[in-house]
């Protein structure tokens, strides 16, 4: 660094007030680090700290292999083969190095920042951890290689590096004037541990052991984000394991007491913070953190539902407009909306934009998608056909396969009511058997229906396809089993190029849904009795009629109040489902007291 940088990076330093810590992060196509939304998600969020000068840095993990590049052959069999990247091609690796303690061995780690640059000139730094030091044994040089590889005890030494290691990190990096740590999920809420171990207090200055650790001081420092509705989704550990790799033998046990320390502090400290059964990261990030919140209104409710004892908030999530309004879009918007890249709030006046460009700008976007198919799989999609786009985590609860119940009346459908294609994408996790076989069903279908309702599933659904397909289909579909759904975030992505959602209600739906003018539900609206669980034949009736009876004709016989569709997505919900709103909502909720 020359010496003018240098005094640029150490001024920033002092300004930082708010660590923004997330297991995954998504900022590019050449930068494999995420797996999906939460990743995309974090990459947005940071982005949008840029444009509006707000005093983040972002703290992640390298991922040298990335998650993973899928392939799939002519039956819809997925394989998985490693990705090939080079941060060194768009990242700078940092001079600094700190240790943590796993499984009683230190274990080094690296930093590579990555800058991003808002659009007012202010920039935010990304920093992403790496273990892969000459110094390091093997297996330690492995534990920041792959996202969301090995086993508990890979993903739990993981999160020892990031959320232990992330602190230290911006520590020995000179982030001293810290007022608060943001967690991103559950993956970061280790670094809770590592702010109670800072705080210590002096012993002779209390009158009880326990109250040397003292939650209240970390509390204050933290905020905690969860995005998972269901159980099952939560990061939980054996006490065995967590004794393996961060435990340690207790000099000053008593008759009665567990005789090892946690990360140095008494095991009895941790234990009721992180839950008494096992280790329970959420529980761990809640009990230490001044404020936690739900990425949707009703994924709000359905937190605090799960976990009542706790007062959990909702701050609906968005998307980087720049990222993800295309450049048909975007030139649309600087012909007719003044000042809209700095303002998100002004799309709302996309209603003004003349309907015929509208569409012509979204028959480039098809055009695009469907050259891009072409090359991929040699199928010539119609670009006068409506065409339905679903490109989700292929797993059981996303329904991928939901359309299909029918298969002689979707036949009928294309047949008497319109003609209408498919394009599919989406991974499943490579232990995710069921989501395996989800992806061969779907591909075996195309077979079935080959000259009546035209199916492609492309490969490996990553940054740039999704570009591609939230801008370049009709219809984003979205059928997962409610309320399972936190968010949803890749129908904002559509909504910002005209591409008209048609999605169950739950997740951010429930907020951006007006029927038939910002699009169209599936299934029934949740109430409190039914718990929003709905049901897959109720769903898939609704699915058929609006599909055969309402968005069918309207895209073949009413084509002007189509594109009013359009534009009323885009100008209403584009204008709000963004992560400008998003993170000025965070601001004043969760961090504008703790910025002075």
């Amino acid at each position: 660094m020359t010496l003018e940088s240098e005094k640029i990076e150490q001024m920033n330093k002092h300004v930082v007030k708010i660590a923004y810590f997330s297991m995954e992060v998504g900022l590019a196509q050449g930068i494999p680090t995420y797996s999906g939304g939460l990743g995309i998600l974090a990459g947005d969020t940071l982005k949008s700290c840029a444009d509006l000068h707000l005093p983040v840095v972002g703290m992640t993990l390298l991922h040298e292999k990335g998650y993973f590049v899928q392939k799939l052959d002519s039956d819809g069999n997925q394989s998985e083969e490693t990705v090939q990247w080079d941060p060194g091609a768009c990242m700078e690796l940092l001079p600094y190095v700190v240790k943590v303690r796993i499984v009683g061995r230190d274990v080094a780690i690296r930093a590579w920042r990555y800058m991003i640059d808002g659009v007012s000139g202010a920039s935010v730094p990304v920093y992403f951890l790496d273990t892969n030091l000459e110094d390091n044994e093997p297996q330690d040089r492995e534990l920041t290689a792959q996202l969301y590889g090995g086993d508990e005890d890979y993903r739990f030494r993981q999160e020892v590096v990031l959320g232990i290691g992330g602190v230290r990190m911006l520590k020995a990096m000179g982030y001293n004037r810290l007022t608060t740590y943001h967690m991103n999920e559950g993956h970061a809420s280790l670094l809770t541990l590592e702010l109670l171990r800072e705080h210590e207090r002096a012993p002779e200055s209390v009158w009880f052991e326990q109250a040397r650790w003292d939650p209240e001081l970390v509390k204050d420092l933290c905020v905690f984000t969860t995005h998972t509705p269901v159980s099952a989704g939560h990061d939980r550990f054996s006490n065995e394991l967590v004794r393996k790799i961060l435990g340690e033998q207790r000099q000053d046990s008593k008759a009665g007491e567990p005789p090892y320390l946690i990360h140095g502090i008494p095991f009895e400290v941790v234990d009721r913070l992180s839950g008494a059964n096992d280790f329970h990261m959420t529980l761990l990030a809640l009990n230490l953190s001044r404020y936690a919140n739900g990425v949707a209104q009703r994924h709000g409710q359905v937190s605090s539902e799960m976990f009542p004892e706790y007062e959990i908030d909702a701050i609906t999530n968005g998307v980087h407009v720049l990222t993800w309004m295309s450049e048909e879009f975007q030139a649309l918007m600087d012909r007719y909306v003044t000042g809209w890249r700095k303002d998100s709030f002004l799309l709302r006046q996309a209603v003004g934009i003349p309907p015929d460009e509208i569409w012509v700008a979204h028959q480039k976007c098809k055009a695009r998608l469907f050259d891009y198919v072409r090359g991929k799989t040699g199928v010539s999609l119609d670009p006068e056909v409506l065409t339905i786009g679903f490109a989700r985590r292929a797993t059981a609860y996303k329904r991928a396969d939901l359309l299909f119940r029918d298969v002689e009346r979707l036949k009928r459908m294309a047949r008497d009511a319109g003609a209408f294609q498919l394009v599919y994408a989406g991974k499943a996790h490579p232990r995710d058997d069921s989501g395996k076989d989800l992806i061969r069903r779907i591909v075996q279908l195309s077979r079935e229906l080959a000259g009546t309702v035209p199916i492609v599933y492309l490969e490996n659904y990553d940054f740039s396809l999704g570009g591609l397909l939230t801008s370049g289909v009709d219809v984003w579909l979205n059928n997962p089993q409610r309320p399972q759904e936190a968010s949803g975030t890749s129908g904002m992505k559509a909504t910002l190029n005209g591409v008209i959602n048609f999605s169950v209600l739950d997740g951010w739906w429930i907020e951006g849904h007006r029927e038939g003018i910002t699009g169209w539900s599936i299934g029934p609206r949740p109430s409190k009795a039914s718990r929003g669980a709905g049901s897959d034949e109720a769903d898939v009736f609704d699915l058929y009629e609006k599909l055969e009876h309402v968005i069918l004709p309207t895209y073949y016989k009413n084509r002007s109040e189509w594109i009013g569709i359009m534009q009323n997505g885009l100008a209403l919900n584009g204008s709000f489902f963004n992560t400008n709103r998003m993170m000025l909502q965070y601001v004043t909720s969760a961090y504008l007291r703790k910025l002075d």
